[in-house]
């Protein structure tokens, strides 16, 4: 089975822009993610998905010197940018993973490509039920599943969310949720970047906890915050 992990990533977002290349600890956003995924066990090969757009030129340069493949597609329809990126890489497997998530898991990521392999489910994540902050979302479905989507999905939410028709007809596939283990489900902490104040408390757990050549495990996040409750109120306007 061919595990083909695609991390969507752009810099025209428009809540913060060019958030993806934004430095922790001296490296872009985008950078680390793809330094966590090599450490996922499980995945055959990282890829990141970007647009045709100029603006995007410089994704593709980080690529190139991070010797990551990019995979230019179209800017509107996420969709089809996926598809495109799949069929092209013969996957059998796509993991999904977006560009403002830089506390990434790959155990988690490993965990939900396993359940695919046991269960042959057609979409497998965190997110059907969330446990995990937002950041930690990984979404998995099958290339069969993607080809299905992309040729019947034809509605402006589906075509910019991927996944969307599934989460809102989950008994029309079959759906494996993965869950966080009961001492660690906190739903309701916001570790995703989508504003700067989102980046600042992000910094701020990178500065004490990242060490190089290692990912930041999800345990050690929960203790941290557990411990320093003030560092939550730091993005709590945007909860």
């Amino acid at each position: 089975m061919k595990v083909l992990t695609v991390v969507q990533a752009r810099m025209g977002s428009t809540r913060l822009p060019k958030k993806t290349l934004m430095e922790i600890n001296g490296k872009p956003i985008l950078e680390i993610i793809i330094e966590f995924l090599k450490l996922s066990k499980l995945t055959s090969k990282i890829i990141v998905a970007t647009t045709d757009l100029q603006e995007d030129d410089k994704i593709e340069e980080l690529c190139t010197k991070l010797n990551i493949e990019c995979f230019r597609g179209n800017a509107n329809d996420v969709l089809q940018r996926y598809y495109d990126c799949a069929k092209y890489n013969h996957a059998d497997l796509i993991i999904r993973i977006t560009a403002d998530n830089p506390l990434i898991d790959p155990t988690l990521v490993d965990k939900i490509i396993q359940t695919c392999k046991e269960t042959n489910c057609d979409y497998a994540s965190n997110m059907i039920n969330e446990t995990y902050p937002s950041g930690y979302l990984v979404e998995a479905f099958s290339f069969d599943v993607l080809e299905k989507l992309h040729r019947q999905s034809h509605d402006l939410q589906s075509r910019e969310h991927v996944t969307f028709k599934i989460r809102q007809n989950p008994k029309s596939f079959h759906i494996e949720n993965i869950l966080a283990p009961n001492h660690l489900r906190r739903p309701s902490w916001r570790l995703t970047v989508d504003h700067k104040e989102d980046f600042e408390l992000i910094s701020q757990i990178f500065s004490k906890l990242y060490v190089m050549n290692s990912y930041i495990k999800y345990e050690k996040v929960v203790d941290l915050l557990d411990n320093e409750k003030k560092l939550l109120d730091i993005n709590k306007k945007w909860h």
